[in-house]
């Protein structure tokens, strides 16, 4: 009889989970752009990470012996200052905070502080697992490892405080890759696709979708390098921009979402 009771209890527990999760998928939204202009972008940059920060554009660029930190001009797509990183290290995302560039590593497991204004290595933080994309979000700092869990450090301290799983339409998405945070909301590139993920910092669910299908300009009929995939967002709050561009893409777009344009 006991039994009896518990296997009903728990086929009650099971169904009211599972429609409780159901009541709580959230669907994205799929937003379309306007091209604000087009910029020059070096396409020898395997483009990692992306930062405007008053009127600059910082870019950190990967592969292993290739890997940089840069200033660049963005009318023009040079560099104006560029450090290269150790060859046993693979750059990853870059951001900004409390005036100081931080720059991922891959595999190395080690983060490094710059000053912008020249390039000085300040300081390095440590950390476990990969390093992808990064971003800052008030004090803290977001950071992705291509798996669907995002990561929150402390940034004065670089504490672990907290993960928190991506889902889209109730399912895990990985392969988030470079990171941008933009009025209350993570976008991210999904690696080797064409969209931008909007992402809620606090639940994780993919609230929107950026198609940029049809950006990508290393893509034609005769040729497809799927390494050659979107990645690097920057956000330009006084114009309400972003600038996105690609792994050796040989431009850098300034785009405006079209918020009206959800469905």
């Amino acid at each position: 009889m006991m039994r009896t009771v518990l296997l009903g209890l728990l086929m009650i527990w099971g169904s009211w989970e599972t429609h409780v999760e159901a009541g709580d998928i959230v669907h994205p939204q799929r937003y379309t752009y306007e091209l604000v202009a087009q910029y020059p972008h070096d396409e020898r940059a395997f483009t990692q990470g992306l930062v405007y920060s008053e009127g600059k554009i910082y870019e950190g660029t990967g592969q292993y012996g290739r890997s940089e930190l840069r200033e660049v001009d963005l009318k023009t797509g040079g560099v104006v200052r560029l450090r290269k990183l150790p060859n046993e290290y693979f750059g990853e995302g870059i951001a900004m905070y409390d005036g100081k560039l931080i720059q991922l590593t891959w595999q190395e497991q080690v983060a490094f502080v710059f000053r912008p204004s020249d390039f000085q290595h300040l300081a390095t933080n440590r950390y476990a697992g990969e390093g992808w994309g990064i971003t800052v979000m008030g004090d803290e700092y977001i950071v992705s490892d291509g798996t669907s869990t995002l990561r929150f450090y402390d940034a004065k301290t670089f504490r672990l405080l907290r993960r928190v799983k991506v889902r889209q339409s109730g399912r895990e998405l990985s392969q988030l890759n470079e990171l941008e945070y933009v009025d209350g909301v993570v976008y991210a590139n999904v690696w080797h696709s064409d969209y931008i993920a909007m992402i809620d910092p606090k639940t994780g669910d993919v609230t929107g979708l950026i198609d940029l299908t049809n950006l990508n300009p290393t893509r034609g009929p005769l040729q497809f390098d799927r390494e050659k995939c979107l990645n690097g967002i920057a956000y330009n709050e006084t114009a309400g921009t972003l600038y996105v561009t690609g792994k050796n893409w040989p431009k850098l777009f300034e785009i405006r979402l079209n918020m009206q344009g959800g469905k």
